[in-house]
């Protein structure tokens, strides 16, 4: 049903006009809209003729109320920024407001619970609002893992970040080889986006807030993948980008505290 009414978004042809869902009431689809404090996480449709809300969860999410509450937070303040839009929006014919999201498990162990939240929302303009999260539950604790308590040390994120962004460099220059561009043009492209890279991947923990677990034997995570949204370390075009960094990098750096998720070499 999300699926279906997500594929039915499209702004160049207005959907019908169908009642707002709110409150407690279900929506025109019967699934149940967002509420303030919800017992169980439930996937939400909402639309009527100036935008559509879709939202799906997991259901690994239910396992652990703290974590629930906190994707329940996240999706909520999607939907209330969308919905103030739409309030103050005089929306051109055939224009539709939406918000989708998808959180999906990334990994779910005994240790820890792993959710992404990847949508977008539009409110007008050239393209979408990417909506990109990442949440690290950790099991035995009950709280979420912060880049802040996983990686205290400001010399530690030099360390990690001169990695990523040797790493990003690197695929920054395999994409522009793949142009065939003239000399000049790629010189000038390498400067512009290598700024951003540079920029983007400084040794500033607000730079690392989202990073996933990567598997590894033994039930141990070998390295974390992290995720940066469009216009971090990149143009809108490049998307979202990513960097696994191993364990063997990460180990020296990490706090003892959480050293014993990680495989050691």
């Amino acid at each position: 049903m999300l699926a279906l009414a997500l594929s039915a978004c499209q702004r160049d042809t207005a959907a019908p006009a169908q009642p707002a869902s709110g409150g407690d009431q279900p929506s025109a689809d019967g699934v149940q809209p967002l509420v303030e404090t919800p017992g169980e996480l439930q996937d939400v449709v909402e639309m009527d003729s100036s935008f559509i809300i879709g939202i799906s969860y997991p259901p690994e999410a239910n396992k652990y109320p703290g974590l629930a509450a906190v994707l329940h937070a996240y999706a909520q303040a999607a939907r209330e920024e969308l919905m103030e839009a739409v309030g103050g929006a005089t929306l051109q014919p055939g224009t539709m407001y939406d918000l989708s999201l998808s959180f999906t498990t990334l990994l779910d162990t005994p240790d820890m619970l792993a959710i992404a939240a990847d949508g977008s929302s539009y409110t007008g303009g050239a393209h979408d609002n990417p909506l990109i999260e990442r949440f690290v539950w950790l099991v035995p604790e009950q709280k979420l893992l912060t880049a802040e308590e996983l990686v205290p040390g400001e010399e530690d994120w030099r360390v990690i970040s001169a990695y990523v962004r040797e790493q990003l460099h690197a695929a920054l220059s395999q994409r522009i080889d793949a142009d065939e561009l003239p000399p000049d043009e790629r010189s000038r492209l390498m400067r512009s986006a290598g700024k951003m890279i540079d920029e983007g991947s400084a040794p500033d923990v607000a730079n690392y807030q989202q990073f996933e677990p990567v598997p590894g034997p033994g039930g141990k995570l070998s390295g974390l993948r992290f995720v940066f949204p469009p216009y971090q370390v990149g143009p809108y075009s490049d998307g979202v980008q990513t960097v696994e960094v191993p364990a063997a990098v990460l180990l020296p750096h990490v706090a003892p505290a959480y050293r014993g998720l990680f495989a050691q070499s």
